[in-house]
């Protein structure tokens, strides 16, 4: 049996097709090859087409058919990871209203806080874990008010996964998980909240049925099939976020177990057994892949929106047709610290772990007869890592304290520089393993088709590649104090700004 994965990115989709016996990728593909745009019509707006991520995953199936490697008609599940936080709109044609709503995107953080206030911070922290903040909920709500000829229009209400699931099949589904992440979700109640509704206005029929994770959520209609090369009805036993699904990819799944991620955004992802919340909403509890209601399993994440999107940014205006690998060779030529050269990474919307806060990106203590553009690929790498290292303090204030860290051997964690930065800075080994996140959902298609009866069976025999340990005397904890101390003084003189 052979398992397709697909990874709605921000950048790209990513797809691969697993054999399901020997655990073994035998084909996997991207599209679009170069990082596809964000929409921005506004300053801290961020949007993406949802149709776009379909042409992307039609193409990169396709792409992968084309290796010759395997038989397409031998694939017998479909699993999906997706970004997080996305809103999608339909009409009851299944036809998008509008571009989706994206997890960077900024628009409607007053809205969250405003409902924080009045529906109640205990109750909101103690029922739903979170803040509204700039989740999903808010984004609607900011609909509901901006574009009230587009929301009179809604049947359905999802996030991207869904929305890819409804391509594939016709039906659309959603899973705790999902409502969760959107902060749509009553922890109490194991339910669908009805004060977040009340209070925004919302009719629960826009929401679509509730099903597990690990379970079917459609059969690919016929032509679909036919378009792809596919045969007719293939279910789609799988659907999470990108975060747990690459959490689940790297096996961590019981409490104390962290996976971390850093793509676009930069994410360290905690499994606790505890309806956890930081007070300031600064890290969010959402419902893991394996989560029920009487075997709770939280996902306390940590989100850095400035990760990935900063290297890419530097690669498009200062390193000319440099590779990302030529860039990592060029920052290794460098010492720690880079002669001075800061990096504060936050440019990519309001920053959760910063209070929703909109500091932008900066670039520090340049030097024109000292500084090059390795200096400045350096610098960007250390920054991103001290903002990991800044939100890992707030993961340990909230009682969460990693011992060690698995991930994924891919974007920044391609680079030696960064890697180990972010281990000497944080003081965390890291385990590094194979495989990005589509590998991972079609591994949970297997979980959620039968064919492994539990995510330990399916992840069985799988190896670190690698394990960075944390380098003794390092001078990393100097360096982390003084971006810390830029970090503050940058905070501090955006907050006067914002008072005139």
């Amino acid at each position: 049996m052979l398992l397709l994965g697909i990874d709605i990115g921000t950048s790209s989709v990513k797809v691969s097709v697993v054999d399901a016996l020997k655990r073994t990728v035998i084909s996997a593909a991207q599209y679009p090859e170069t990082e596809a745009d964000i929409i921005s019509p506004q300053p801290g707006w961020a949007e993406q087409s949802p149709d776009s991520w379909w042409e992307h995953t039609k193409q990169a199936i396709l792409k992968c058919n084309a290796s010759g490697t395997y038989d397409p008609l031998q694939i017998g599940a479909i699993g999906i990871a997706y970004q997080m936080h996305g809103l999608v709109m339909v009409d009851s044609q299944q036809h998008v209203l509008r571009n989706s709503i994206i997890w960077c995107d900024s628009r409607a953080v007053d809205i969250g806080d405003k409902a924080f206030e009045e529906i109640g911070p205990d109750f909101c922290l103690e029922h739903l874990l979170n803040s509204p903040g700039n989740f999903t909920a808010s984004k609607l709500a900011w609909v509901k008010d901006e574009e009230p000829h587009l929301y009179s229009k809604i049947d359905k209400v999802m996030l991207p996964g869904d929305f890819i699931a409804m391509k594939l099949t016709d039906q659309i589904t959603t899973t705790a998980s999902a409502l969760s992440e959107g902060v749509f979700w009553d922890f109490k109640k194991e339910d669908i909240s009805e004060d977040i509704c009340t209070y925004f206005g919302f009719d629960s029929k826009i929401f679509p049925a509730i099903e597990p994770v690990f379970s079917v959520h459609g059969f690919i209609k016929g032509s679909v099939a036919a378009r792809l090369g596919l045969a007719k009805g293939i279910p789609v036993t799988y659907k999470a976020g990108d975060q747990p699904n690459n959490a689940l990819a790297l096996n961590v799944l019981e409490p104390g177990e962290v996976a971390a991620t850093a793509g676009t955004s930069g994410v360290v992802y905690a499994v606790s057994d505890q309806l956890n919340y930081d007070p300031a909403s600064r890290v969010n509890s959402f419902a893991h892949v394996n989560h029920t209601a009487a075997d709770k399993r939280l996902g306390v994440l940590l989100c850095i929106n400035g990760c990935g999107i900063t290297n890419r940014w530097i690669k498009k205006m200062a390193a000319g047709p440099m590779s990302y690998e030529q860039m990592n060779e060029a920052a290794a030529t460098i010492k720690p610290g880079a002669d001075g050269l800061q990096v504060i990474p936050f440019g990519n919307g309001a920053e959760r772990m910063l209070g929703n806060q909109l500091i932008g990106g900066g670039l520090l203590n340049l030097d024109y007869n000292i500084h090059s553009s390795a200096h400045l690929f350096r610098a960007t790498q250390e920054g991103i890592a001290f903002a990991f290292r800044y939100g890992i303090d707030i993961m340990r204030e909230n009682n969460i304290f990693p011992s060690v860290v698995r991930a994924g051997q891919a974007n920044m964690f391609l680079s030696p520089v960064f890697t180990n930065a972010f281990v000497n800075a944080t003081g965390i080994p890291v385990e590094l393993y194979e495989g990005d996140g589509s590998i991972g959902a079609a591994l949970g298609a297997g979980i959620g088709a039968g064919f492994y009866q539990s995510a330990k069976e399916a992840f069985e025999g799988r190896k670190a590649l690698a394990t960075i340990e944390p380098e003794p005397n390092t001078i990393y904890d100097d360096l982390y104090a003084k971006w810390k101390d830029t970090l503050m003084n940058t905070i501090t003189k955006t907050n006067e700004l914002c008072q005139f």
